[in-house]
């Protein structure tokens, strides 16, 4: 079988074919602009490959309810020309193919689950830490959706005393995403994430936010691990900072084994950023094998 992936990013779109077992025969990217440009050539794209099934793993926010009728449709995105456009629908159109579709951390965390270092775990969170913040959530096995999906990155946090950059979230004056993605490190700081490696108070703060997050995901979702992901994570500094804090902010009120052996817990990805791929690849296995039952 020759499964499409289609990881549908806001800044690029990665298109790649693979098999069921998750080796990838053929990937290429395309840039994020509107879809009256963009979708065509992806389409094309995927139809000259002659796919058995396709996964779609979307920005968001997005409807990942198969019930709704607007399954598949973008919805209040700030990438404005998205807004309300059917993006499931369209491969569904011209490919005549199973699709399955879901959000871009939510195929990331199904990826990790189910070719990566995480086969196995029925209860994790993928988060990733980028220009924004996104968590994929999956609990006994099956991703969480609910009334939306979750949408972690925008957590209200407790800020650290004295500082006092800028949360540039347009939504909230103190979330995850505001206070921690890659802008706001570079608003704050006055550069990119990379150009800092070398300044211990940036990564001590970040890994202060880094932490609340992973102590409120701990409370809330109970998984057996969490992973972070995304070009912020590059700083590798970081886990071990994040991991110390988020056993301090627990207090102790929290006793399992995973967290005894907190350097497995708050893990890196294992699949060399290939775990959004590689989970779209699993949806489409899985909308293809639905079809065929």
């Amino acid at each position: 079988m020759r499964i499409g992936a289609l990881e549908a990013g806001g800044t690029k779109m990665v298109c790649a074919v693979a098999t069921e077992q998750g080796e990838i025969l053929e990937r290429e990217s395309f840039p994020t602009t509107t879809p009256e440009e963009s979708i065509p050539s992806l389409t094309s794209w995927f139809a000259e490959r002659n796919v058995d099934a396709l996964g779609i793993g979307a920005f968001g926010p997005t409807c990942v309810d198969p019930k709704s009728p607007d399954f598949g449709t973008i919805l209040e995105t700030p990438k404005l020309p998205w807004r309300g456009y059917a993006l499931r629908a369209a491969f569904v159109d011209a490919l005549d193919v199973p699709v399955g579709y879901d959000t871009d951390v939510n195929v990331a965390c199904l990826g990790e689950a189910t070719f990566g270092d995480s086969r196995g775990i029925a209860d994790l969170v993928y988060v990733t830490i980028g220009t924004g913040v996104g968590a994929g959530v999956m609990c006994g096995g099956q991703l969480l959706h609910g009334m939306l999906h979750p949408e972690a990155g925008h957590m209200l946090l407790n800020r650290v005393p004295g500082d006092e950059g800028p949360c540039v979230c347009p939504s909230h004056d103190s979330c995850l995403e505001g206070l921690a993605a890659g802008p706001s490190i570079e608003r704050r700081w006055g550069a990119k994430g990379f150009e800092l490696a070398d300044r211990p108070e940036v990564w001590e703060l970040e890994a202060s936010y880094l932490a609340q997050m992973c102590y409120n995901l701990v409370l809330c979702y109970s998984p057996r691990r969490i992973i972070l992901g995304g070009g912020v994570m590059h700083q590798e500094q970081l886990y071990p900072l994040v991991r110390e804090k988020t056993l301090r902010y627990l207090g102790g009120y929290i006793t399992a084994p995973e967290l005894e052996d907190i350097d497995s817990y708050i893990a890196a990805p294992s699949l060399s950023d290939n775990q959004g791929v590689l989970g779209c690849v699993e949806l489409g296995r899985r909308a293809l094998a639905a079809a065929s039952a």
